[in-house]
């Protein structure tokens, strides 16, 4: 392998996350992943190949040039209770909307998703193994590409409580359980509208 680590072929794991503008916690749960390729040097530094780099950015662009006049909306819901999850999947196969949805059972799923497809919606629990929710928003908040990226919160905390602590960014939706699946309904239906017209 050693002959293999040319200068330019390597690069470090903060050069990494500028060059996919995300957070370097994304770039190190990626690589842990397998979604990047890397190894650590001797002194414990970690080096990604910028092969896996460059297939990871020819992927998202694959992915949006991919997307028709009749795309439809990409929503991701991270959950990691199976029964709330296939409830969500339930009530959004019933909405009759134009969504694409794709899962994961905790923060850190969700973040190697990312790695080859960013929603246009997150829906995320918080309370979740691993990666909690409120981590992994902040890994999000970090990366110049995910920073934008639309999120509702829906959990059993206080509203008032986790805006107080400064838990969850003051754009970001927040659904108390026990959800209304109407009231969610209403709040995904108007983001499709907004992005309908924004491709129009």
């Amino acid at each position: 392998m050693a002959e293999d680590r040319q200068d330019g072929e390597f690069c470090s794991t903060r050069d990494a996350a500028d060059l996919l503008g995300v957070s370097l916690r994304t770039v190190q749960l990626w690589a842990e992943a397998g979604v990047l390729k890397a190894w650590k040097t001797a002194g414990g530094h970690r080096r990604i190949t910028r092969k896996s780099v460059d297939v990871l950015l020819a992927q998202r662009a694959e992915a949006l040039r991919a997307r028709p006049g009749d795309a439809r909306f990409r929503l991701l819901i991270v959950e990691d209770d199976p029964d709330f999850l296939r409830l969500y999947q339930l009530h959004v196969s019933g909405w009759n909307l134009p969504i694409d949805v794709t899962t994961a059972n905790n923060g850190f799923e969700a973040l190697v998703q990312l790695g080859s497809s960013r929603p246009d919606l997150m829906i995320t629990d918080l309370r979740m193994p691993g990666m909690d929710g409120v981590e992994m928003i902040r890994a999000l908040r970090a990366g110049t590409a995910t920073r934008d990226i639309d999120i509702i919160v829906v959990t059993a905390f206080l509203d008032t409580a986790l805006r107080e602590r400064g838990d969850i960014p003051e754009d970001i939706t927040i659904l108390s359980k026990p959800m209304s699946f109407d009231v969610l309904r209403t709040h995904v239906a108007s983001r499709i509208e907004a992005w309908s017209k924004h491709r129009a």
